[in-house]
């Protein structure tokens, strides 16, 4: 189990989402003494008692609004392992910044009032995390002091989010009675709940795995920058610098360079090790998923930006064309014929919009026709690409196979996309 745990939480407005997350940070002591002091000075001054969501509100706008704007990612520790908090946003408009900080989270935790029940936007972050294949999700049953801690409320609610998860085909989910405010179950159980017998929130955060190790995976290294030094020391010096998405590189390994389909084998593996007063380049045996370093290849051979360094017994080919299902940021609606540009991992390259194939109904789940999609919709897109990719199934490798739809006037990111496991046209 790895001691690091990224998280993200979601949920509708008001649905307790900073309150929680203050709620948080304060019992596991990883809040700042001053701090504390601050925010009990403002909810003073407001009139009321100690306001957790404070904590994490940091945005000036957030505080006059009370509401949650941007991610705020918070860093806090236990005993037992560190942890990423991204805090996002309930607002629908905003729901570009939940999938944001939900695609790289190991645990997604969802809310839902207790009073309220499942609403669209409940659905509409479920399908996030269960589009971005996030490990676990927790759904935290809010405000159960609000509702005098009913069983039945929470079993309800329970169900109804269990059936959705099962069709969009979230595998792990743990549903908790909490109240936010009080504490309840949060970090210590509760006795109001005695009819829980199930984790806390904090004890499911420490005993969850993250994500599936890629190391053991087919090798994938997109080429972010060539090196030359063409100094004394390295004049014929020249090294490909990235991070390995997937995989295990190894010195003598065969590989094939893509989009040429070059074959090629590893010469060397180098990394810097910088100092106060110097940098030197030390030569590894191997490198794993995760890290970043300069290959050397045996021959020399046509590398840029956007090449991609893979296995050569699993090369996953290239593909001019992509099927892949994407959640649309934009304001502006999307139809058939838009003129985009794709961002595929260090790859930039023009695209075009060719099939609306449909969009996900939040209250069937169902995908149904659609002429265009709208902001926060999700829906399944063909394109055609003007340059090859190499690129995987999202299923199988979450870095080969996501993308950014971008337009190409303004830089505005368009949608997020994973490619479907149907391929498109290899070439």
């Amino acid at each position: 189990m790895s001691t690091l745990l990224r998280l993200a939480t979601a949920g509708s407005v008001d649905d307790g989402k900073s309150t929680l997350v203050g709620r948080l940070l304060h019992d596991c002591k990883a809040i700042l003494a001053d701090q504390i002091a601050h925010v009990k000075t403002v909810s003073e001054a407001r009139g009321g008692d100690f306001d957790f969501a404070l904590l994490t509100d940091g945005l000036r706008a957030e505080r006059e609004q009370g509401i949650t704007i941007d991610v705020a990612y918070r860093y806090f520790a236990t005993e037992k392992r560190s942890f990423i908090l991204a805090d996002c946003p309930g607002h629908v408009q905003y729901t570009r910044n939940t999938v944001t900080g939900a695609s790289t989270a190991d645990v997604v935790i969802i809310l839902v009032d207790a009073r309220h029940g499942v609403l669209e936007q409940t659905r509409r972050h479920l399908a996030v995390a269960g589009l971005l294949r996030v490990p676990h999700v927790v759904l935290a049953v809010n405000k159960i002091d609000l509702v005098g801690y009913d069983e039945a409320v929470f079993t309800k609610i329970a169900k109804d989010v269990g059936e959705v998860a099962d069709q969009l085909g979230i595998a792990d989910l743990q549903a908790i009675p909490v109240s936010a405010l009080v504490g309840d179950n949060v970090v210590e159980h509760s006795a109001d709940t005695s009819w829980y017998d199930g984790p806390t929130l904090l004890e499911v955060l420490e005993n969850a795995n993250g994500r599936t190790d890629t190391s053991n995976q087919p090798l994938r290294f997109p080429v972010q920058y060539v090196i030359r030094p063409q100094t004394e020391e390295y004049r014929d010096y020249r090294g490909y610098t990235g991070t390995v998405a997937s995989g295990t590189v190894t010195v003598g390994d065969p590989v094939i360079v893509l989009p040429a389909g070059r074959r090629t084998s590893i010469a060397g593996i180098d990394r810097p090790v910088v100092t106060a007063t110097s940098t030197a380049v030390v030569e590894r045996p191997s490198a794993i998923a995760g890290e970043a370093v300069t290959v050397r290849l045996a021959d020399d051979i046509d590398v840029a930006r956007g090449s991609v360094i893979v296995a050569a017994e699993h090369s996953p080919g290239t593909r001019r064309e992509l099927a892949a299902t994407i959640s649309w940021l934009s304001d502006r609606p999307l139809t058939v014929g838009a003129r985009v540009l794709i961002k595929h991992t260090t790859t930039t390259a023009q695209a075009i919009v060719t099939k609306i194939t449909g969009a996900l109904d939040l209250d069937t789940l169902g995908v149904i026709d659609a002429a265009e999609l709208d902001l926060n919709d999700i829906g399944k897109v063909q394109l055609k690409i003007a340059a090859p990719l190499a690129a995987d199934p999202y299923s199988s490798n979450a870095i080969t196979g996501s993308f950014l739809l971008i337009d190409a006037h303004d830089g505005w990111t368009l949608a997020a996309g994973m490619i479907d496991d149907e391929e498109g046209e290899l070439l």
